[in-house]
């Protein structure tokens, strides 16, 4: 935590993550998607906090599922792609590249990241040293292909390796451990990888989560970010599609 901004972790449905954003100092609360309505609902309450924003990644259902009914609890304004403004539910304001978005003194560059969807976008927090990357980047892993191209996808990578290494990398699925089996088996010695393997098999035993990542941590073991080129991560991803 930097400034006043606190993060809450909120595992919903399956296997997502949504996040919860709260600045103590002015009261502002902004949810980086909305999985589960009931669910984000129960967190706030449980915390004490009123939702004023909802940040979507993508269009995708189980991303802006929430979004009716939590504006129409809260009357918290959405931001969204503008890119998928049509399908994003409740929009409010449609965000572009070089936009920011504020949760009380904490300060959010949008980053447009295509590939898993056509309009995906990322909030770093720079100041804070976090980036929420929706279906974009996982630890260890990347969104699939659903709408983008490759070459859409390796270009929103490099975007985010740009970032500060130091960056905490907040995803929106809890893959870890699945993507390391897959990234074993396209770098079987790398021994930064064997170690992160450990680690998230340790965690997962408790069932705690593996997110966030570091960029570092990422760029060290994630095949997809290893990759060199756009050919080279074409390849690997076509790869995953099968394992």
């Amino acid at each position: 935590m930097l400034n006043s901004m606190e993060i809450a972790q909120i595992p919903c449905l399956d296997s997502n993550y949504a996040y919860l954003l709260h600045d103590s100092a002015s009261g502002s609360t902004s949810a980086i998607d909305t999985p589960d309505a009931d669910v984000i609902l129960d967190a706030l309450e449980q915390r004490g906090w009123n939702l004023t924003d909802i940040f979507n990644t993508h269009h995708h259902g189980d991303h802006t599922g929430g979004n009716l009914r939590l504006k129409e609890k809260t009357g918290c304004r959405i931001t969204g792609p503008k890119g998928e403004a049509s399908r994003i539910p409740g929009i409010d304001v449609e965000a572009v590249e070089g936009d920011v978005v504020r949760v009380g003194e904490s300060v959010a560059c949008v980053i447009e990241v295509p590939g898993h969807t056509k309009g995906h976008i990322a909030y770093h927090f720079e100041k804070d040293n976090v980036a929420f990357v929706g279906d974009t980047l996982f630890s260890m892993g990347c969104g699939r292909l659903f709408e983008g191209t490759a070459k859409q996808m390796w270009n929103s990578l490099n975007k985010l390796m740009r970032l500060p290494e130091s960056t905490l990398l907040y995803c929106a699925h809890e893959y870890t451990e699945a993507n390391g089996a897959f990234a074993l088996s396209v770098e079987p010695n790398n021994t930064d990888l064997h170690a992160r393997m450990e680690e998230v098999r340790m965690l997962r035993s408790k069932n705690i989560p593996t997110v966030p990542s570091s960029l570092d941590m990422e760029k060290r073991t994630n095949p997809f970010l290893r990759a060199g080129s756009e050919e080279v991560f074409a390849d690997i991803r076509r790869r995953k599609d099968c394992f």
